[in-house]
């Protein structure tokens, strides 16, 4: 097995992702927009993967967020809200935004789960201020670090019980990079006492099964490499002083964050102690270059990738889905509700 999640290029796989994915056996796979058509089109490809490695917990993952971050959308999905909409919530009614988080993301899985995805890259951890970018803008859960970190936690129990393993990211805090990393290079100057709040939400939720490094330069730690390749950033502080010890997969190899060639830059971050290398774009060149470049997957990131997969499997109904959403928009109306009441007594005093 080689320590890479790999895109596909289209609706379904190819005969030579076929005899690649095959003779290489990836970790996993990543779904975006054009691999999606509809229901039964989505079913039979991530059956298609599971048929070729002859295992049901092989890792299908997705970007399936909400807001502007969903790769799903209506009408044959439902919609969902970005993150910052549970932050609003949280303003009014922190129980009542707790519980909608939950529900939502119990949603999301249950939609995931019924064709055949089983690993959503979700909770977004990042903790906003005033420079964060507007590429992690309303994804982000909000600017105080036990609020990020309750809504997290929320995020995670809801995915479970859909039958669906999140993903931290982007590990060890992202909210402070002023570019998006789609394009620059962020270069983070917070003194380490300041990035302690940024670290907080990650240290919390340590116990989650798997986690997104982000492409971010922290000059305090390493200035000379990104999380995604720094040794020190892995070693020291997402697994040392956060204490994680789950599957640690990069972000997407492609963005312009980083320099080199997409082979090299999977090599790189595995050598850095990444367990895995993610490489979205589905470029049947870049992949057999990948797959050439990179050593066959650690003890210990096989380790921690078997015990990820672990979930108990969760069966979909329907009805379920139903009540979820459901009762995720009476939450969200009566925390509505409580801002006009208050706003109204504010006014009236």
């Amino acid at each position: 097995m080689k320590p890479v999640i790999f895109g596909l290029s289209g609706l379904t796989l190819t005969d030579d992702e076929k005899r690649l994915f095959r003779d290489v056996e990836p970790a996993g796979y990543i779904l975006f927009k054009r691999n999606i058509e509809d229901k039964a089109q989505v079913r039979a490809l991530t059956d298609s993967l599971r048929t070729l490695h002859g295992r049901d917990t092989v890792p299908i993952l997705i970007d399936q967020e909400g807001g502007r971050v969903a790769r799903m959308r209506p009408p044959v999905w439902p919609d969902f809200p970005a993150g910052g909409a549970f932050d609003a919530l949280y303003d009014i009614a922190p129980i009542t935004a707790i519980e909608a988080a939950r529900c939502n993301a119990e949603a999301i899985a249950l939609s995931l789960n019924e064709v055949g995805i089983n690993v959503d890259c979700l909770p977004v951890l990042d903790v906003r201020v005033p420079e964060t970018h507007s590429a992690i803008g309303d994804r982000a859960l909000g600017s105080e670090p036990l609020r990020v970190a309750a809504l997290g936690r929320a995020i995670l129990d809801g995915l479970a019980l859909g039958g669906v393993i999140g993903v931290l990211k982007h590990m060890p805090g992202q909210g402070r990079a002023n570019v998006d990393t789609h394009h620059d290079l962020p270069h983070v100057t917070a003194t380490a006492a300041e990035l302690a709040q940024d670290l907080a939400p990650f240290r919390a939720l340590n116990h989650a099964a798997m986690g997104m490094t982000g492409h971010v330069v922290y000059d305090v730690w390493d200035d000379q490499h990104t999380a995604t390749m720094s040794h020190f950033v892995i070693d020291t502080i997402i697994r040392a002083q956060l204490g994680f010890d789950g599957l640690l997969m990069s972000d997407d190899l492609d963005m312009n964050a980083l320099q080199g060639d997409v082979a090299t830059r999977a090599l790189q971050c595995v050598a850095a102690g990444c367990d895995l290398a993610l490489n979205c774009w589905g470029r049947f060149d870049e992949m057999v270059a990948i797959a050439n470049n990179l050593p066959e997957i650690t003890a210990a990131a096989r380790t921690r990738l078997d015990r990820a997969m672990a979930l108990p499997p969760v069966a979909f109904d329907a009805d379920r889905l139903a009540h979820l959403l459901d009762k995720r928009d009476q939450l969200l109306a009566l925390a509505g509700a409580s801002a006009k009441l208050t706003d109204g007594a504010t006014g009236a005093a």
